[in-house]
C-alpha cells in the first residue's frame, strides 16, 4: 500500500526517482511560507522529509498531522526540527550523520582557499579586462594557525586534509579529545587569538548562538579570516559586517548566514572581503545518494516494524549530533 509523504523540503530529482520506485508518494509542500501550517489532507500523511538545518518541521505541523509516524531528515543537522514535540507524540525522528561530511570538509577548505588567494575576486577582475587588481599580492596558507570550533566529523576531516600544509592545529570543542594530535583550547575567545583561520564546524542550537561574537572577531583580528560551513546562528549579522567593514578581520567566506534563504543587507553591501555560497556546502552528488539511501533504508525499516538505522539522539546528546 502506497505511503503519502509530506516534503518540507525540495527533494532532488534522483531522490526522488528512488523514493517513488520504492512505494512512497511524495507530496511537495517546501514552500516556506506554508510549511509551517498543516495541509487541509493532514490526516493522510504517515511521513515527512525535511532538511533538519533549513526546512525543519515545527511543533504545529507535528501536532497538526494525526497519523505521522516518521520524520526524515536529508541531512546531519536536525536544529530545526522541534524534536521535542516528535517524542510527545512517539513519532521517530532519523538524520543522516556522517552523509555529507566529506562534502562539508571540502568545501571549508576551498573556501579557505578561495578568500586567502582572492579567486573569486580574481576571476571578476579578469573578466572587466582589470590585470592589476586581479594580481594583488595575497598571503599563503601554507604555516599559519588554524582554529576548528567542533572537531566532529567535519573538524576533523578538515584538519586531516589540511595535515600536508605545515599548519599549527588548534580546536575547541565541549571537551577535550583523547584521540587527535591537535591542542585543545577552551573558548572560543583563545582559539581565535591563536587562529589565523577560524572554521566552525560546531553544531547550531542554543548553545552556540551567536558564540563567535564581535569580541571573538576582534580576537581572530586583521589578518585573520573566518570561515564558516556550519550554521548562520553561531555568528551575528551586525557584529561579522562591522568586522569586515571596519577590517578587523582580513575576510570571511560563509556558506551559512542568518535569514537563510535570505541574505542580510549588511552582508549584500560588503564585495571587497566576503565570498558567499548558498548553503552547499553538503551538496555533492556522493553526499546525495548517500542520504537517499540512509533514508530509504530508514523508512523501510519503520514501515516493517524495525527499528530505524540513525535515529536523532536525544536528549543527552543532541547538541552534539546537530551537525551541518
Amino acid at each position: 500500500m502506497p505511503i503519502d509523504v509530506l516534503c518540507l523540503a525540495k527533494i532532488p530529482d534522483t531522490q526522488r526517482k528512488g523514493l517513488i520506485e520504492a512505494g512512497y508518494v511524495l507530496h511537495d509542500y517546501s514552500d516556506p511560507a506554508r510549511r509551517t501550517t498543516p495541509p487541509a489532507d493532514a490526516a493522510i500523511y504517515r511521513a515527512i522529509i525535511t532538511r533538519g538545518g533549513t526546512a525543519g518541521a515545527t511543533r504545529e505541523m507535528i501536532h497538526g498531522l494525526p497519523n505521522l509516524e516518521i520524520i526524515c531528515t536529508m541531512a546531519a543537522g536536525f536544529d530545526k526540527i522541534d524534536v521535542g514535540a516528535a517524542r510527545e507524540r512517539g513519532i521517530t525522528v532519523t538524520h543522516g550523520p556522517g552523509t555529507n561530511a566529506t562534502a562539508v570538509a571540502d568545501h571549508a577548505i576551498a573556501l579557505m582557499f578561495s578568500i586567502t588567494r582572492g579567486i573569486v575576486y580574481g576571476d571578476a577582475a579578469t573578466r572587466r579586462d582589470d590585470w592589476e587588481t586581479s594580481r594583488k599580492a595575497r598571503p599563503l596558507v601554507v604555516g599559519k594557525r588554524l582554529g576548528i570550533m567542533g572537531l566532529g566529523r567535519i573538524g576533523l576531516l578538515i584538519a586531516q586534509r589540511l595535515s600536508g600544509l605545515n599548519l599549527e592545529v588548534f580546536y575547541h570543542n565541549r571537551h577535550p579529545r583523547n584521540d587527535v594530535p591537535y591542542t585543545y583550547v577552551d573558548s572560543p575567545l583563545e582559539l581565535a587569538r591563536r587562529s589565523d583561520y577560524f572554521i566552525i564546524a560546531a553544531p547550531g542550537g542554543d548553545e552556540t548562538r551567536h558564540v563567535v561574537d564581535a569580541a571573538v572577531l576582534e580576537a581572530l583580528g586583521p589578518n585573520g579570516f573566518l570561515i564558516n560551513i556550519a550554521r548562520g546562528s553561531i555568528v551575528p549579522t551586525d557584529a561579522l559586517a562591522a568586522a569586515l567593514r571596519e577590517n578587523k578581520i582580513a575576510g570571511a567566506a560563509i556558506d551559512v548566514f542568518e535569514g537563510e534563504p535570505h541574505l542580510p543587507p549588511a552582508l549584500r553591501e560588503i564585495t571587497d572581503n566576503l565570498i558567499l555560497t548558498p548553503h552547499m556546502g553538503g551538496a555533492a552528488v556522493e553526499a546525495r545518494a548517500a542520504i537517499e539511501e540512509l533514508m530509504l533504508r530508514n523508512l523501510t525499516l519503520h514501515f516493517s516494524g524495525q527499528p530505524v538505522a540513525t535515529p536523532v539522539p536525544y536528549p543527552q546528546d543532541i547538541a552534539l549530533a546537530a551537525a551541518p
